[in-house]
């Protein structure tokens, strides 16, 4: 068996990725795979993680993970998808890092599967709306605290990818950016239940088509049905214009709330974000989804 988790981030579509894989259900089943959501992580993983010391994982706690992982022989694959797996928002910052536990949860999965391929997912998000968005979600006892010991500005993922790659070696790293998700929503369908990259997910553009006014709706539908056969990389590139001319404002945009955050921030997040994602996509360990 294999096993895919997708762990967040947070407010990266809290639902729509298990409602999609749910769409899907018939092309999933007929590959052997099986889509769990969050229910099922709690009862899989939350009470090992809750408890355990990654370099001390006990026999029980091994036995405890393993048990949570389906028994049917018809399944070869299974995704378990929560966006509260590796922290809920409260601890999504903490230490000066994004996710700092995401290391150490990874690596009791790695050690209490060690002979289960295990795939982790995992959405980006641009910190310069990410950060404010996610502060302005706490209480305000919370936020005031992490903005009190944190140096926001030096926040980014490379942190969180790189402690999972050091203490969790065997598992194997997926991430795209956020916001280029709906141009490339069958990739990563297809990249997390471990489908040939050549099978045809009949929804896999409504995503990007439910973010469209009618106008751009049209445009988009005209040209999804017309595309030839291996033109993908155009394709993309042709919807991509008509999300950027007819995408609906206030399906896309985000107001920042918190105090003091400003453009200026936003477009120096922007910047350091790009490069991040550069450096991301030349590790060897590491998989980035782009369009």
């Amino acid at each position: 068996m294999q096993v895919a988790i997708h762990a967040g981030a947070a407010f990266t579509g809290e639902g729509r990725l298990l409602k999609a894989l749910r769409a899907h259900k018939s092309v999933l089943t007929e590959h052997g795979v099986a889509a769990f959501g969050p229910r099922q992580y709690k009862q899989a993983f939350k009470p090992t993680f809750a408890t355990s010391e990654p370099q001390f994982l006990t026999p029980e706690e091994t036995s405890q993970v393993r048990a949570g992982l389906t028994s049917d022989p018809s399944i070869r694959r299974a995704v378990f998808q929560s966006n509260a797996l590796i922290a809920d928002s409260k601890a999504a910052i903490q230490d000066g890092q994004f996710y700092p536990r995401a290391g150490k949860l990874m690596s009791v999965l790695d050690q209490a599967l060690e002979d289960i391929r295990i795939d982790f997912f995992f959405a980006l998000r641009n910190p310069g709306t990410f950060i404010p968005k996610l502060l302005m979600s706490l209480p305000d006892e919370d936020r005031e605290n992490i903005i009190r010991n944190t140096d926001l500005s030096c926040l980014n993922w490379i942190g969180m990818v790189d402690d999972i790659r050091d203490m969790a070696p065997g598992v194997n790293v997926t991430l795209w950016s956020n916001e280029e998700s709906p141009l490339i929503w069958g990739d990563i369908l297809r990249k997390m239940c471990g489908l040939p990259e050549d099978v045809t997910l009949e929804k896999e553009y409504n995503f990007l088509l439910s973010l469209l006014d009618e106008a751009g709706k049209e445009k988009a539908n005209a040209l999804l049905n017309a595309r030839p056969d291996g033109e993908q990389k155009g394709l993309r590139y042709a919807l991509a214009d008509i999300l950027e001319d007819h995408a609906q404002p206030e399906l896309v945009e985000e107001e920042l709330e918190l105090p003091g955050w400003s453009t200026d921030i936003v477009d120096a997040f922007s910047e350091l974000y790009e490069q991040d994602l550069e450096r991301l996509e030349s590790m060897p360990e590491v998989q980035l989804l782009r369009p």
